[in-house]
């Protein structure tokens, strides 16, 4: 695999980003010191130098037993904010959603290796922390306190393990930074009405993370697809997407125990009237044929105009077949995992 060389920052002294596929995340994404320009040449105004930058920032946990999802959105008009926890067994969800006027209440880290990312509203509190563990381990953790449930979660980048970190052109004069892990540990506790469970000790949990920003296309449409569990003792990750991240190169990867595979342009097939249908999910060299089936959805809809999104998180079970780097193949039994439609215009 080839990779580009490390920048310690994304965007260099003279207002250039630093484009390709890196060999290990950015420690600092100081997107607004772009030099960023109108579609004709002329720099862009302070305002849209503003407005037209985007962060999202993702923590997930998938086991058998629950799958929980929390994200933290700012696209500078809107500050967004969604978590929930899904109970495949029972089918039962627990959804929340909260909006923020001009991300008042919404403070976003400028990097996945230090600090902390918050939201707070009306007696609600998230926050995304990002540092080292004694030895040196990255660790990201999600806290949530709701009146009626806490969350207090974490997982752990091994020392060996490597992320997916690129920076992308999109449009005529943006781009977009993402960086996405997945198959590794979680740990942390759970606690509502029905007492306090132990995420690390559920059967097949393992955790994912996205850290994305940039001067993104104005309107844009995406599939994303997201596992991480165990197969046949290894621990595995997945992450496919398309329609963004395409520009040169793409996110598409698989873990093994920490190793990075690269996976190449991906393609899914679902019915667009039916998402609860089973969906198939296909990458052009052979690495991943899997089926998705659906069993129960997180939804946003929101059209102000200006601004407008219509997300779908499915989650469920993938089956069929993923292939490590020399071709080996590794069956799929009932991993659980989610997949997404989005259509966003910020």
């Amino acid at each position: 695999m080839h990779f580009d060389d490390q920048p310690s920052q994304l965007v260099a002294p003279d207002g250039q980003v630093h484009l390709g596929l890196f060999p290990d995340t950015v420690a600092r994404v100081n997107g607004r010191d772009h030099d960023y320009r109108r579609p004709m040449g002329s720099p862009a105004s302070r305002r849209a130098r503003h407005f037209h930058y985007k962060q999202f920032q993702y923590f997930g946990l998938v086991s058998d037993e629950l799958l929980i999802g929390c994200a933290l959105a700012d696209t500078a008009y809107l500050g967004l904010a969604f978590f929930y926890v899904f109970e495949p067994a029972s089918g039962r969800l627990r959804e929340y959603t909260w909006r923020s006027p001009l991300a008042r209440a919404l403070s976003m880290s400028a990097t996945p290796l230090e600090g902390e990312s918050r939201f707070e509203q009306n007696g609600v509190a998230i926050r995304l922390g990002y540092g080292q563990t004694g030895n040196g381990e990255r660790r990201k953790t999600l806290s949530v306190a709701l009146k009626d449930l806490t969350l207090d979660a974490a997982l752990v980048e091994p020392l060996d393990y490597r992320p997916m970190s690129l920076c992308t052109r999109t449009g005529v004069n943006g781009w977009t930074y993402a960086n996405k892990v997945a198959g590794v540990d979680v740990s942390g506790t759970l606690r509502d009405e029905g007492g306090e469970r132990d995420l690390g000790a559920l059967p097949g949990a393992g955790g994912h993370h996205d850290f994305s920003a940039g001067y993104m296309r104005r309107e844009t449409f995406w599939n994303w697809a997201c596992l991480s569990g165990r197969l046949d003792g290894h621990r595995v990750g997945l992450n496919l997407s398309c329609g963004v991240n395409e520009t040169s190169v793409n996110e598409n990867c698989l873990w093994l125990d920490g190793e990075l595979i690269k996976v190449e342009g991906t393609r899914f097939d679902y019915q667009r009237d039916d998402l609860q249908a089973p969906w198939r999910i296909r990458s052009r060299c052979g690495r991943v044929d899997l089926t998705f089936t659906p069993l129960g959805r997180h939804r946003e809809r929101l059209n102000l105009g200006l601004f407008a999104s219509n997300f779908h998180q499915l989650f469920g079970r993938f089956d069929g077949e993923l292939r490590a780097a020399d071709g080996a193949p590794l069956a799929v039994r009932g991993l659980h995992g989610f997949v997404e439609e989005q259509y966003a215009k910020w």
